[in-house]
């Protein structure tokens, strides 16, 4: 099985904030967009558009179109019968998922830039510091290539009417992962779907880190513990102290954990404190 950490949401570059941290919980906000979507912040459930436009002290409205993807939660909209977790991809990081073998039962752990926010007399604000954490997940029950023109998926799927992947106007590679309806790990199917929000997730920034892109990492990621290694992390960024200094700006990292019982246990621990 391959394990992605997968980069999405809010940071300084996209959306210029980072998605906040409510009370220990993170809440990855979706990132704005000019590319065809049918939703905007506004369409978004509670408290997501308030936290939007006073975090950003409204430099991304109620009106600002968003590209909600991943999709995950079940809550954010209301959804159509049969509607399940997805996640698209293109361009350079669709070819880079394709080029490592990325398939039918692999894992999304979907991670961002995070800071704590505290809210006084209804206004929101941040306090803290920055951090890189993981926040949700997706096992890939189907991949599906949409192309340029990704309406025809809405005639096999109708609940993904409102992905904005399902559009048109893409590039050729465009792709959307669907999740599979349970999750499985080690041919185990577990009590959880196959997608979803973690209640706190895990922090990867070490805790005294000077920046978030100083990771802590499992030993059996870390190749100078005897860990799989992670696609875009060349030997220096590796530390035997058991940190990473962590890509500045790739999207998708994949480590391969087949016949890796280490690592499995670490996902098992993960999903029965967080989900």
């Amino acid at each position: 099985m391959k394990l992605i950490l997968s980069r999405k949401g809010f940071d300084s570059s996209t959306g210029g904030v980072p998605s906040p941290l409510v009370k220990g919980q993170p809440i990855s906000l979706p990132i704005p967009t000019r590319m065809p979507t049918p939703i905007t912040f506004g369409d978004l459930t509670e408290p997501i558009p308030t936290l939007i436009e006073q975090l950003t002290r409204s430099r991304h409205t109620r009106a600002t179109p968003c590209h909600l993807d991943p999709d995950l939660d079940p809550n954010m909209r209301p959804r159509t019968s049969g509607w399940r977790g997805a996640l698209g991809q293109l361009a350079a990081a669709q070819s880079h998922l394709a080029g490592q073998g990325v398939g039918v039962g692999d894992l999304f752990l979907f991670w961002g830039l995070f800071r704590p926010v505290t809210q006084i007399q209804c206004r929101w604000s941040y306090e803290g510091q920055r951090e890189h954490r993981v926040f949700g997940w997706l096992q890939i029950g189907e991949v599906f290539s949409l192309g340029v023109d990704g309406t025809h998926a809405i005639e096999r799927y109708p609940w993904l009417k409102e992905h904005p992947h399902t559009r048109a106007g893409w590039k050729e590679n465009n792709t959307l992962y669907i999740a599979a309806e349970r999750l499985m790990l080690d041919g185990r199917i577990a009590q959880l779907p196959g997608f979803g929000l973690f209640n706190t997730g895990f922090r990867l920034t070490e805790s005294r880190a000077p920046r978030p892109s100083i990771w802590s990492v499992p030993d059996w990621l870390n190749p100078t513990r005897g860990g799989v290694g992670l696609s875009y992390h060349p030997s220096q960024r590796w530390s035997s102290s058991g940190t990473l200094e962590a890509a500045a700006r790739g999207q998708e990292f994949v480590a391969d954990i087949t016949n890796r019982p280490d690592a499995l246990a670490w996902l098992d621990q993960l999903f029965a404190q967080e989900a």
